[in-house]
């Protein structure tokens, strides 16, 4: 199935372009999403989530190619590091190049991208045309949510739309590693 033409992954693509919240299955756990370009959906959902702008935040894609603009100015060598990693559980901290906007990478002079092998994430960040912005659908110090059901209670009626299907069975949320120096941040 491709989900990129599914009826609802379209209406929620409609809704992230016009500045909605909303919620989706990953890999390992439910996660929130929209337009990483829209301000405000930004602060949306980092005040649903109780989070500081501070931390950052991962943006996901469905494939390399819609992360081209925030690739500029690596090395071929990086580049297929990234490309060999991806789609899969591998979250890469890239060097911020100006093209990041500032609520994205929150204080850090990097930002945080995975390509996805999850068929309704990739069929989202399709439909949308690019990336998406990704954290776990969960208010700060609760757990993930792990079905739509959870997400929806959690966030009571603040979200603009939620996406079909359900979570893939990885146990843990993706290895985040830097690009520039290999190091692990997170196994």
């Amino acid at each position: 199935m491709n989900w990129a033409l599914n009826p609802r992954i379209r209406r929620l693509a409609f809704v992230m372009q016009g500045g909605g919240v909303i919620a989706y299955p990953t890999e390992a756990v439910w996660g929130l999403g929209c337009d990483p370009f829209e301000q405000p959906a930004v602060e949306k959902i980092l005040w649903l989530k109780g989070r500081a702008q501070a931390k950052g935040l991962i943006l996901v894609a469905a494939d390399i190619n819609q992360f081209e603009p925030f690739l500029a100015g690596l090395s071929q060598e990086q580049l297929q590091l990234l490309e060999d990693s991806w789609p899969g559980p591998h979250t890469w901290l890239v060097p911020v190049n100006g093209y990041c906007p500032e609520w994205i990478s929150g204080r850090f002079d990097s930002v945080a991208l995975r390509v996805s092998a999850h068929p309704v994430v990739s069929g989202l960040c399709q439909a949308f045309g690019g990336p998406i912005v990704s954290t776990s659908a969960n208010p700060q110090g609760l757990p993930p949510a792990l079905n739509a059901m959870q997400a929806e209670r959690y966030f009571r009626g603040s979200l603009d739309g939620l996406a079909p299907g359900v979570v893939n069975t990885q146990a843990k949320p993706s290895t985040i590693r830097d690009l520039r120096s290999g190091d692990i941040i997170r196994a």
